[in-house]
């Protein structure tokens, strides 16, 4: 089992977290910590090994007055409990491909339960891992409709994250709320550098140096989300904007892949607007 939680930061948390799971007979294999001094926040995620006769419900149970005592915010999730995820895409399929690929190897721990898109283009590709691909085209007179049926089969298929694989479609601010900590983008610029449309051209319009992407979390403000991941690429002053766009579609591909395992192996923790990200 997996038990995450955060909570104001003081001595002894872990001595009585560690001592009640003691008491269970549970053993922990491996820990994580984290303590913020910005925001008096303190941050656990722990690997823990139960006796095969005790429950997760009765772990639970067991752990409920020490957390109410030290005001923790906390979760115990089942190793093996596999979160259920839509991917969205729109005309542009390197991380889309990648992640069903990663997927199909076994290396995502997670049930893909379909694919959106607002285009017919990976119909083919979604259908040949035998997933489900809802088509919800979208035009000038159909956003806030179209928005909503991406809602409801979210909603429908109980889906705990929402992976958006270059879906270029900007949600709304009520949608956002919807998917608190459970939408995941990927903007193919190193943030906050470069936010919007074509960021490679105007990177190389500047001449950088290194071309990045971001992973984050969906907020209302547009690219402004709390980053879980980024990763960059060295270029020159040979490097064309085409050759440029090619490199960074590599990164965007592996940084979103990370992120993504990351949030399914629930070593992501919201810290107001960052991240703590237990790697290892």
């Amino acid at each position: 089992m997996i038990l995450n939680f955060r909570c104001p930061d003081r001595a002894g948390i872990l001595a009585a977290v560690t001592s009640c799971l003691f008491e269970q007979g549970c053993d922990i294999r491996h820990a994580a910590q984290h303590g913020d001094p910005d925001t008096g926040m303190f941050f656990v995620r722990m690997l823990i090994a139960a006796p095969s006769e005790l429950a997760p419900p009765q772990l639970r149970d067991a752990l409920a007055p020490v957390a109410r005592s030290l005001g923790l915010d906390w979760h115990l999730i089942e190793s093996d409990h596999r979160l259920r995820v839509v991917l969205a895409v729109s005309r542009e399929g390197h991380c889309l491909n990648d992640l069903l690929h990663r997927w199909h190897s076994g290396l995502l721990p997670a049930d893909i339960v379909g694919v959106v898109s607002n285009h017919e283009d990976f119909r083919r590709l979604t259908e040949w891992y035998e997933l489900p691909f809802h088509h919800l085209p979208v035009t000038p007179d159909n956003k806030p409709e179209q928005e909503a049926a991406l809602l409801s089969l979210l909603r429908e298929h109980n889906v705990d994250l929402l992976v958006l694989a270059r879906y270029m479609q900007i949600l709304s601010p009520e949608a956002c709320r919807e998917l608190n900590g459970r939408c995941i983008n990927i903007h193919h610029s190193f943030l906050p550098s470069f936010k919007g449309a074509k960021p490679y051209h105007r990177a190389y319009a500047r001449g950088v140096k290194l071309v990045g992407a971001t992973a984050h979390y969906v907020t209302e403000d547009l690219d402004e989300g709390p980053i879980i991941e980024q990763d960059v690429v060295r270029v020159s002053h040979a490097t064309s904007t085409l050759e440029m766009t090619h490199l960074g579609r590599e990164v965007e591909a592996r940084v979103l892949a990370r992120a993504v395992r990351w949030h399914l192996e629930h070593r992501v923790m919201l810290n107001g607007h960052r991240t703590i990200v237990f790697e290892h």
